[in-house]
């Protein structure tokens, strides 16, 4: 029985009011945890234990987004409001750009309202994840101003774009995460029609698993269960799209096997204060030990300025029996 207990002492290291909403979170060969801040410094990065170990970054991205951290611990940043994603050293050197700073593509989106695209387009425009596959290749979800994925090479020469606005197979409101599994399925968090979507690595259609609630991100463990951040129907609401219903599902987590069944899912959003449960889950990954680290966006998401208290961080420490969190 693979169970899970929220370490409630850990979260409180990482604070909206002090250092910024968490928009990502990864983890380097060491287990140390990278936390991608809205912030004045911009990556925090601790031990697993919570120890600040340094942060670096500052002044260099215009709203972070995603981070994603290889297994030779290249750190891919994606800067949506940037339209880039820089690539970077543990220490925070510079290493590479993708894309051209301050410069969207041309797909005819007048915001970062996902609705306003008229045509898909190039890198980038408002790019939200990277995962890395293991021919070496890098997948981008691209994003709010795009939908499409756009496949680079190693040395970062542009190899294909796939999408297109839609609800059909290959078709995409809203690109926002992105995973890899070691047969190079490319799992993507199509968030605003409520799927994740799998294509080969040549971008063909494979299927879709709709047993989601807007996901934002995906990560596949060395076990192959994949795990989902979802940010539910309550947090980060489109303009004009009005409140929520009632007893609509809120943010969670969800853990699945390799063919789409559900191993494990808590939150909801009932109270999103609590430990365990959330508000906004926008980033989540799952070190060497097991355990989940899950970033949100409180800020953006709509907590700050009300009477809820949410979290920014949460990391759920894998145990050997029993918990309140509980997987098969």
């Amino acid at each position: 029985m693979q169970t899970y207990r929220v370490d409630s002492a850990w979260g409180e290291l990482v604070r909206a009011s002090e250092h910024g909403e968490a928009a990502g979170v990864a983890c380097d060969s060491q287990d140390r945890v990278y936390v991608f801040v809205r912030g004045p410094r911009p990556v925090l990065v601790f031990d697993r234990d919570g120890k600040f170990l340094r942060s670096w970054g500052e002044g260099v991205f215009k709203r972070p987004h995603g981070i994603f951290i290889g297994p030779d611990d290249t750190v891919y940043c994606s800067d949506d409001c940037d339209h880039t994603v820089r690539i970077f050293s543990l220490d925070g050197e510079h290493l590479r750009t993708l894309g051209i700073s301050g410069q969207p593509s041309e797909t005819g989106a007048t915001s970062m309202d996902y609705r306003t695209i008229k045509r898909a387009g190039p890198p980038f425009h408002y790019p939200t994840n990277v995962a890395l596959a293991p021919s070496g290749d890098l997948f981008v979800s691209d994003g709010y101003g795009n939908a499409r994925v756009h496949r680079f090479a190693p040395d970062g020469r542009l190899l294909q774009s796939w999408g297109e606005p839609g609800a059909g197979p290959g078709q995409f409101h809203l690109p926002h995460g992105i995973a890899v599994d070691a047969e190079e399925t490319i799992f993507v968090a199509d968030r605003e029609n409520s799927r994740i979507q799998l294509f080969t690595s040549n971008g063909d259609f494979r299927g879709e698993w709709t047993d989601v609630a807007r996901p934002c991100q995906v990560f596949i463990n060395t076990d192959g269960r994949i795990y989902v951040a979802e940010l539910g129907f309550r947090a980060g609401r489109w303009p004009g799209t009005g409140e929520a219903a009632p007893g609509a599902v809120g943010g969670r987590l969800s853990i699945f096997d390799g063919a789409g069944g559900l191993v494990a899912r808590w939150g909801g959003g009932d109270n999103p204060s609590a430990p365990g449960d959330f508000f906004a889950p926008h980033g989540i990954w799952v070190d060497s030990y097991g355990d989940i680290y899950v970033a949100e966006v409180v800020i953006s998401g709509g907590a700050i300025g009300t009477a809820i208290p949410c979290h920014t961080l949460q990391k759920f420490v894998r145990q050997p029996l029993g918990s309140l969190y509980c997987a098969s």
